[in-house]
């Protein structure tokens, strides 16, 4: 079973990857677009901003192929891929921080800034509050780093929230497709058992057992 880590250059690969080795499971880092769109599950990590995050997504391979035509193209059939923080942005139709620019568009949902937050960046601890039917998330604290999020629910999502100033999405889920605006990887046992539920789901194999 794969599980790929997309390679964007961004801050918290290392990170995101410790915390899978924690849970017995082996990702391997990439920015091939052929084993983005193959891979068993997918991890979307990001801090950073979303414009150069979405170029570097969107440029072509030796094969005329992209990881954004990748990314779009799993999560258009429901493949299992967790997107965190930057990356949950990316996945939706665009962001007051980069005004004109057209992200994935997988969620129709639009981010804005925080306007209503206390400050910014918002660094720190949330209690994050999943809708009754969501399966994946569960209600508990989680850690955030960011500036902009997205004030409103997705269609066909069940959607998690959390207050900053105003309330937002803390995370958005559709059977094995998870995003996250907070940081799982960097929220103790609330995020590891995340993590988990979300390996379980893909089902991706740990400790050389498959889940």
């Amino acid at each position: 079973m794969t599980l790929a880590i997309v390679s964007t250059g961004l801050a918290n690969i290392a990170s995101v990857r410790a915390a899978f080795l924690r849970l017995g499971a082996e990702p391997a880092l990439t920015d091939s677009a052929r084993l983005v769109r193959d891979a068993d599950a997918v991890v979307l990590p990001g801090v950073g901003a979303l414009g150069p995050a979405l170029a570097r997504l969107r440029a072509r391979d030796a094969e005329g192929d992209s990881l954004a035509d990748a990314l779009m193209a799993r999560v258009a059939a429901g493949r299992p891929t967790l997107a965190i923080c930057l990356g949950l942005q990316l996945l939706c139709t665009g962001s007051d921080e980069a005004p004109g620019v057209p992200a994935l568009a997988s969620a129709d949902v639009h981010v804005a800034r925080l306007d209503a937050a206390p400050s910014l960046p918002h660094f720190g601890w949330n209690e994050v509050v999943p809708t009754a039917a969501s399966t994946l998330v569960r209600r508990g604290h989680a850690y955030f780093a960011h500036s902009y999020g997205a004030a409103t629910a997705p269609r066909g999502f069940e959607v998690a929230w959390t207050v900053h100033g105003a309330p937002f999405v803390a995370a958005f889920e559709q059977g094995a497709l998870l995003a996250c605006q907070f940081h799982p990887e960097l929220s103790g046992t609330y995020g590891a058992e995340l993590l988990r539920r979300w390996l379980v789901r893909a089902p991706v194999a740990i400790g050389g057992a498959r889940c």
